[in-house]
Order: structure tokens, then sequence, then C-alpha cells
């Protein structure tokens, strides 16, 4: 069994990501500027923005966050969203989700220009994700594929299933491990709440991978030896520990580890990719490489 070291694997991209922008300012340029907007005091959300603005401090990157209380109108936040999009000083923006209840998420998302969407969620960066075009690639699903590429983990012809089956992470997976790339070209299995003989399923999986949002779900019976797991999850624990709480994953770590030829661990896996992720969206966008300027 190998653990897959998601931290080592960010901190080599962030050193690449950061070589280059010292270069552009050497140059007498302008660093990316990637902006968030935060509503609310989630303190997952709030946890993950800290965590884009140290990554960005990190490489170089120019870091804006719109913080906002959460009965915030929607109809003001849409402002906000337009601010954004026709501010030429910001190269890319994520809207934190969740939002409050009375915000149309959709609707918020949608408003946002793809060529500035670089969490990849508008409409128009999901048709091509599906039609194997250049898009911005949803970052969680793009830092698990640059893990598959890093470690050189087979995919083509490999069954890989996917728990869940979100717009954020299950779905675009299972497209980005379908198509015709590498990695990639796997027989894809995408399972959800409705699925019928789960474990079944799952222990036919040369690669699953677990984002269902269940701490512990993913159970050493459900593993079939030699398999590749990697761990979406993140789920903050109470216990009566020194800190008050453990952090874990979708997957059972101690009953699941020793089946598998890789695994990700939690933390330390999937969530340090999503963020570098973000960012090499956001050196995207400032090169125009998807959307070239008119």
């Amino acid at each position: 069994m190998e653990l897959i070291d998601g931290k080592s694997i960010a901190e080599g991209i962030k050193k690449e990501i950061a070589a280059k922008v010292a270069a552009i300012i050497d140059a007498g340029g302008e660093p990316p500027h990637l902006a968030a907007v935060l509503v609310g005091d989630d303190a997952a959300s709030q946890t993950y923005i800290a965590s884009k603005e140290r990554a960005c401090k990190a490489v170089g990157f120019t870091s804006s966050v719109y913080r906002y209380e959460p009965d915030i109108t929607e109809k003001k936040l849409l402002e906000v969203v337009d601010f954004l999009n026709n501010d030429p000083d910001v190269n890319g923006f994520i809207v934190q989700l969740p939002l409050p209840k009375h915000i149309d998420a959709d609707k918020i998302l949608q408003r946002i220009k793809p060529e500035k969407d670089v969490d990849g969620f508008h409409p128009v960066n999901v048709g091509r994700l599906a039609l194997g075009l250049p898009s911005y690639l949803p970052a969680t699903p793009a830092g698990i594929m640059l893990l598959f590429e890093k470690y050189g983990i087979e995919t083509e012809g490999k069954h890989c299933v996917v728990l869940g089956r979100s717009n954020i992470v299950g779905t675009p997976i299972s497209l980005l491990m379908s198509r015709k790339a590498k990695p990639g070209n796997s027989t894809v299995t995408l399972c959800h709440s409705k699925t019928v003989n789960l474990p079944e399923i799952t222990r036919q999986a040369d690669i699953l991978i677990a984002a269902i949002g269940q701490p512990g779900f993913v159970k050493a019976d459900m593993v079939k030896t030699g398999a590749v797991v990697i761990d979406v999850g993140i789920h903050r624990i109470s216990d009566d520990s020194e800190k008050g709480y453990y952090i874990c994953g979708d997957v059972d770590f101690e009953q699941v580890a020793p089946k598998c030829s890789f695994i990700t661990p939690v933390p330390g896996g999937v969530g340090l990719m999503t963020i570098v992720s973000l960012l090499l969206n956001t050196f995207k966008a400032y090169n125009a490489e998807i959307y070239p300027k008119q």
C-alpha cells in the first residue's frame, strides 16, 4: 500500500506557479488576481477561503475576499458578481458555496462570465468539459486527475466506480475518467443514493472514488484487494481529545488502507490539490488560455 501524498504534490506545483509569477513580476507585469465571494459564517467555507488566501500569497497571486452577511439579498449578490465580471484587474473569481437558502445558487453561478469562472461551475464550462473541449475543470476533480498523473497510476481500461453524483465532484470526475485522454479512458460506474447492491459494485472497482459525504462510509468489505482508493470526503468529528475533534474522510482508512495499492489520506490527500487546481485555473484565466481575448 502506498499513500498518495497530496501535500508534496501540491507544494511542488505551487513552487512551479510561484516561479512563473516571479518571472512576470520581474518583467514588469502584474500578478494574477483571484477573488472570492463569501456569504455568511459557515465554518468549512471560511476555512477553505483562508486556505485559498494563504495559497495565493505563497505563489505571489493577488487575492481579494468580498465578505457579506448571510442576509444579503440575491439582487445585491448578483450586483457583486457583475462588478467582478467587469473588473479588468480580476482574472478569475469564485462564489463560495453553500449560499443561504433564500439565494438561488444556480442563478448566481450562471451570472459569472465563463472566462472568469475558475471554479468550472458555469454551464458553458461544464458543457465544454462534457464535450472534451478545453475548459476550466472543477477544482477537486482536476486535483484528482493531477494525482493520477503525478503518481503514474494507470487508468486506461480500468473500472472506475464513483460514489456520489454531485455537480462539484461526482459527475465531473466521472466525465474526466471516461473521456479519451491520459489519465482517463476508464470504464466508469457512477453510483448514488438509489444504487442497488452498492457493495457488489464497489468490489468490482479497480479505482474507487468516494465523494458521498458520509464519514467512514466505505468499509473493507466494499473494496477489492489492490484497488486504488481516492477519498474526497472531509469531516470534522467531535471527540474527547485535546482539540475536541478529529478529521476523517468518506473511507474507513484503518480498515481499507491495507487492501489498497494506493490510497489518499484525509487530511493530506485530495483537499490540498483542490486549492492548487484553483490556482492553475486562475493562471489559465490570466493567460486567456481557454477563452482568448478578442
